[in-house]
């Protein structure tokens, strides 16, 4: 059975580069040379790299990177960029809820939902986490934003309870407050101008959740941050009118 998210991306770099969420490339590759001390002998691995803006630019600044993704049209979008930029990036077609390295990498990231919280189950969304600490060498960091559960319940909690005991659906939207998934009919033009609806399934995570699954995911130490498009810091502590998230967990020994 295809997937939406697989349906989404078969075709969709261009229009994906365009989308505001975007643009903030620079300033989030700031923030991985920081969390690595600018040590550019450290190997990183982009996980649902996309059309590879992170990994390009980080590329770019003398990182070796290795990028990977379901879609192969994303990857199709990424090796074209990436050869006009005149950046090396290794990029590779891979599910995030397989197997793929073995301590190979000082540092992964996961940003903008390129795999994590997307998948249909939790069991997929926790095999992500599971595969990314196997990439990494001990002590190897993990940073990935993912969707912030404190947003819709503080904003929306009366409004979903008054509706529906187990959710409310407005404009074809439904948060579903037993399973925390967001269902919703979304419609797209691809980049082949043909125009196409889909219903997609997003699972938001609370911050307890996040910390939990990665240590059993085999990272030691997890800190949870607010996430600021472009603008990914340490001193943003996540307050519920973050929409996403933004953590750094770090492989136990």
């Amino acid at each position: 059975m295809t997937q939406w998210y697989e349906t989404l991306f078969a075709n969709f770099a261009k229009t994906y580069d365009d989308e505001a969420f975007t643009q903030g490339t620079v300033g989030e590759a700031d923030f991985v040379e920081r969390e690595l001390g600018g040590d550019r002998t450290k190997r990183i691995l982009d996980i649902g790299c996309g059309t590879g803006r992170h990994a390009i630019e980080l590329a770019k600044r003398g990182y070796r990177v290795t990028g990977f993704d379901l879609s192969e049209g994303q990857l199709r979008a990424a090796r074209e960029k990436a050869a006009a930029a005149g950046a090396t990036v290794e990029f590779q077609r891979r599910d995030a809820t397989e197997p793929h390295f073995d301590r190979e990498f000082d540092a992964a990231i996961m940003f903008c939902e390129g795999a994590f919280s997307l998948m249909e189950t939790d069991e997929k969304n926790h095999a992500i986490l599971v595969h990314a600490a196997a990439a990494l060498r001990p002590g190897g960091k993990l940073l990935l934003t993912t969707l912030n559960a404190l947003f819709p319940l503080f904003h929306s909690v009366k409004d979903f309870l008054a509706a529906n005991e187990s959710g409310t659906a407005t404009d074809n939207l439904t948060f579903d407050l037993m399973t925390f998934r967001e269902r919703a009919e979304m419609t797209f033009t691809d980049d082949a101008g043909k125009s196409r609806t889909i219903q997609t399934n997003e699972r938001y995570y609370t911050p307890a959740e996040i910390r939990w699954l990665l240590r059993t995911a085999g990272f030691a130490d997890v800190e949870v941050f607010g996430c600021r498009l472009g603008q990914f810091s340490r001193d943003h502590a996540l307050a519920p009118d973050d929409f996403e998230m933004l953590v750094v967990a770090r492989k136990g020994a």
